[in-house]
């Protein structure tokens, strides 16, 4: 059948205008789509979708309040009514919506993350203070990022990491350097130093003394009788290493025992026996006490004492060390140690770090700490004779 071609003209062009709304009226639908997430169906008032996370603007047309009011119920601490939480929390769970934080750190210009410095050699009590610091850190709606060094020595390759991260403050348990310390000035990132010293710097530190923990073991080691020490050093670039080595040779001097002998040990078991080995081959006989770095090396210099080397301990020879860690009160070992309360350094250097990250400035605040014995079966704090029930293997 032939159409005029007035009348196909016309056809034409209404064919035209009616694809040209249907293309429009689908445009369209893909423009008011919303993402389908578990939970959420049109009668929730969410179309169904897919290509786009659930917002808080979509919790708050569902729960009928204002986006504001979704932030607030997020926020720890946040001022919000019982009535409007509900509403807001029902809402939330029908669309399975999760914050999202890196969007919050957009708006707030904060990262709600603190950053953690720690050496792998770090005395073995630390995961106890990541636990406590972690606990602490999240009351304050905060997250910890742990970064961990090698060595000390290490901590410089490890900072242009933090800077990438644009933490809210730092807590670190590793020696900083002038420039490192006065970077974190610069970059307005609030430090709080643990278990260092901040020498002469302005810089807050929690921490206990460690040079007077060492001078209180030698004093009373040398009470009980002790006279010629030996010492199984720390690593060479931890500063609380160093400084109990300092109080151990400041105390032996001010009693005008003899200069002990003094090996270099890292930290791990096999540092305390083959430290022990060392020390009798320099000194040509057993000492009367061996004081180590940490409780680690004090357990590898008891297990070489009593089964590699028949010594009796504490008959002949007498082991200490530091830290009190959960194994050295183990019935094997029972070591004789200086403790520390990390749990309140832990607590206070949160709470001090969260004062800097809100109020900024501010004269620094040292707070000092004081180490306890704790009189184990491995070292003779008496003059009178006792008897011990850990004997060296014959």
């Amino acid at each position: 059948m032939l159409i005029p071609p007035a009348q196909a003209a016309t056809s034409g062009r209404a064919c035209r205008n009616t694809l040209r709304q249907v293309a429009c009226q689908t445009n369209m639908r893909k423009k008011n789509t919303v993402a389908r997430t578990p939970g959420t169906t049109p009668a929730a008032g969410i179309p169904p979708g897919a290509g786009r996370r659930v917002t808080s603007y979509d919790v708050a047309l569902l729960a009928g309040v204002s986006q504001s009011a979704v932030s607030r119920c997020f926020k720890p601490g946040a001022s919000i009514s019982p009535a409007t939480h509900a509403k807001v929390m029902r809402a939330a769970i029908a669309l399975d919506y999760i914050p999202n934080a890196a969007a919050r750190s957009l708006i707030t210009r904060r990262s709600n993350l603190v950053a953690v410095i720690i050496s792998n050699l770090a005395n073995l009590y630390y995961p106890q203070v990541l636990s406590d610091l972690s606990q602490q850190i999240a009351r304050q709606g905060k997250r910890l990022l742990l970064f961990t060094l090698e060595r000390e020595a290490d901590i410089g390759r490890v900072l242009s990491d933090v800077w990438q991260y644009q933490v809210d403050g730092a807590i670190v348990a590793a020696g900083l350097s002038d420039e490192q310390m006065a970077e974190f000035g610069r970059r307005e990132v609030p430090l709080v130093l643990f278990n260092r010293s901040p020498r002469e710097h302005a810089v807050h530190a929690v921490l206990c003394d460690q040079a007077e923990a060492a001078r209180l073991l030698v004093s009373r080691l040398a009470d009980a009788g002790h006279r010629q020490f030996a010492v199984i050093d720390g690593p060479g670039d931890s500063a609380v290493a160093q400084e109990r080595k300092a109080g151990v040779l400041d105390r032996l001097f001010m009693l005008g025992l003899p200069a002990p002998i003094v090996v270099s040990g890292n930290y791990d078991y096999a540092s305390g026996g083959r430290g022990l080995r060392k020390v009798i081959d320099r000194l040509g006989r057993v000492p009367d006490a061996v004081i180590c770095g940490n409780d680690i090396m004090a357990i590898g210099c008891l297990d070489t004492a009593r089964h590699q080397m028949g010594i009796q301990v504490p008959l002949q020879m007498s082991v200490a060390g530091f830290d009190a860690l959960e194994a050295s009160g183990w019935l094997s070992y029972d070591i004789t140690t200086l403790r520390q309360p990390v749990q309140k350094m832990a607590t206070d250097a949160v709470a001090m770090l969260g004062e800097l990250m809100e109020r900024r400035g501010g004269s620094a605040e040292r707070r000092r700490y004081c180490s306890y014995l704790v009189e184990g079966s491995t070292a003779r704090l008496t003059s009178e004779p006792q008897r011990f029930g850990m004997m060296a293997a014959a």
